[in-house]
Formats: C-alpha cells, structure tokens, sequence
C-alpha cells in the first residue's frame, strides 16, 4: 500500500486556500511543524513549485517515512528532529505555518508504539523514541494522587480518582507494562451504567500520551513562538484535535488579535494595534463528506490567523 493511501491529509485543500496568499512569492518558506508522514508538505510542494519547506518531527520514523516520500523535491526540503515549541529556532522570517497536532496516523497503526487502546502493545506512547519516559513508567512511579490529576485534567475523565485507586492497587501486584492489561483493568474498573458512555480506556489514554510527551506545555510554547517567527503577511494554520488543544489555540490567537489600547484611550496608537487578524470564524470543521471518508477527520478543529504587524 502507497503512503498516499496509507495517510489521507485531514483539511488539506482548506489549509491550502488558507495559507495559499503567504506562499505566492518566490522565496517563500513554509514550515510544517508536525511533519508526521509528509502528506500535506507534500501536497504544497507540488502546488507551489517556488516554496521551501522546513518540516519539523520529534518522531524519527515519522521523518526518516517522509524523507523517502518528499525526495523528489532535492533541496527545496530540510527536515529536522525537533520537538516544535523550538519552532523560534528553526521558522524566523517563515511564509507560512501548519500546525497538525496530536497523534499521527503512523503512531496509531504501529501497534508496538502502544498508543492505541484497541491494540496489545508495550506502553509506551512516547513520540520520540529515543528518549524520555513511558507510559508504562508513569504508571509504575506517579502516586494516585498525580494520576488521578493527569487523569482529571488531560483526560477530563470523571472517574479519575476510581481508575487510579485500581492501578495502584493492581501494580502492587504486578507492574502494568501493556495496554491490554491497562486496557482490562480499566474495564473491570468501570460501573456498567458508564460503560455505555465509552470505551472506558479513551480518555486514560489521552491522558497519558499528552503526559508522557509534554503535549499541551510544549503547544502552548510553541504557539506564541510560531506567532512571532512569521514574516508581517504571514499566516499559520492549526489543527487541534481535542479540546484541550484547541482552547490553547483559541487563547492564543484571541490575544493577538486584540488592540491593547488601555481602557478610554481616544485614539489607538499603532503599538496597540492587534498583531493578527484571525482567518477563520471561530474553529472550523471537516464537512461531512471528508468526515465520512477519512474518520480521523470527525474530531477536528482548524483555526488560521495573519500576521499584521511585529511586536512593538
């Protein structure tokens, strides 16, 4: 099976006609900032023949799959292992940027990478490979009072408290090590009346990927880095995945967007005035077309600004 059938870009053609009036220079760079398997740089080398492409991945097979599927671009690509809160280090004076967030495709179907509940994995649910710590150690080493806390707050999962007083009580017994039996455990774990609601693994798993990989401290570095990185003309699209995500998002480009002029102020002075304007109104959704087509499309949320102006 080709990569193209592999992994199907979610909003493609939107986030094309979003970011499309930055890219129409000659010179102009756009950088994707979660490269994943290379499917939407891919589609913008083809429709802007005149861009570079700086397309940043902490996940090395992610890199390693998109190097092979973007050779044919020569140099106009340079792809680099970053986490993308160092985004500032990478994107000055960038065209354009896309911002793909959560879990990829790749990390979801390689059952050995543990990130989904569906399937018997070691767990380990870390992005980058080559360092930091599992999920499986977070389970072994966190007391029931942090997980309980990550549970609440990057699961929002009401029986938080419930399901750490299980693991606690099962890893005395035996550590936890796979997602099956995290997955068995959370089962036996959850009344009957609140398994209708969902598979009971859902949100423990959200939970412990975002707390395994940094995900929501590292996006709300990157967000205001990726801002003041941009070209004055530039625009930076973002897809987020889950509320959490996307309330940082919204946050973010809300605040850029607004006049800082104090209260009563006859007349906005230029270094008051909003350095954004947003693209979009309020956060957009895949049709229901594509949603019927490429499920992983059903849960997006796409928000684009435009750069107006530098900081003062």
């Amino acid at each position: 099976m080709s990569l193209r059938d592999i992994h199907t870009p979610v909003l493609l053609e939107r986030c094309i006609e979003l970011l499309a009036p930055a890219l129409a220079h000659d010179g102009a760079v756009l950088v994707d900032a979660t490269l994943g398997m290379g499917g939407h740089s891919e589609a913008f080398l083809e429709r802007f023949p005149h861009i570079r492409l700086i397309g940043l991945d902490r996940d090395t097979d992610a890199l390693r799959i998109a190097g092979e599927r973007l050779a044919p671009f020569g140099d106009r690509v340079t792809l680099v292992h970053s986490v993308y809160d160092e985004i500032g280090l990478h994107a000055q004076g960038a065209s354009a940027i896309l911002f793909d967030l959560g879990v990829s495709s790749l990390q979801l179907d390689e059952a050995d990478r543990g990130f989904a509940y569906s399937k018997d994995a070691p767990l380990d649910m870390r992005m980058d490979q080559t360092k930091g710590r599992t999920a499986a150690t977070i389970l072994a080493e966190y007391s029931e009072g942090q997980l309980r806390r990550i549970f609440e707050r990057y699961g929002e999962e009401k029986l938080a408290g419930r399901y750490a007083r299980f693991i606690v009580a099962a890893r005395a017994e035996k550590p936890l090590t796979r997602s099956g039996e995290l997955v068995d455990l959370l089962v036996a774990a959850t009344p009957a009346a609140a398994q209708r609601a969902g598979h009971p693994a859902k949100r423990v798993f959200q939970a412990l990927r975002i707390e395994v990989n940094s995900e929501l401290s590292v996006l709300a570095d990157a967000i205001p880095s990726a801002m003041d990185a941009l070209n004055v003309g530039g625009r930076i699209a973002i897809m987020a995945y889950q509320s959490l995500e996307d309330r940082l998002v919204k946050q973010a480009f809300a605040a850029a967007s607004a006049s800082t002029a104090p209260a009563g102020l006859p007349v906005e002075l230029p270094e008051h005035a909003p350095r954004f304007r947003i693209l979009t109104k309020g956060a957009e959704l895949a049709g229901e077309e594509e949603r019927a087509r490429n499920p992983r499309a059903i849960p997006v949320r796409l928000r684009a600004a435009e750069k107006l102006r530098e900081s003062a």
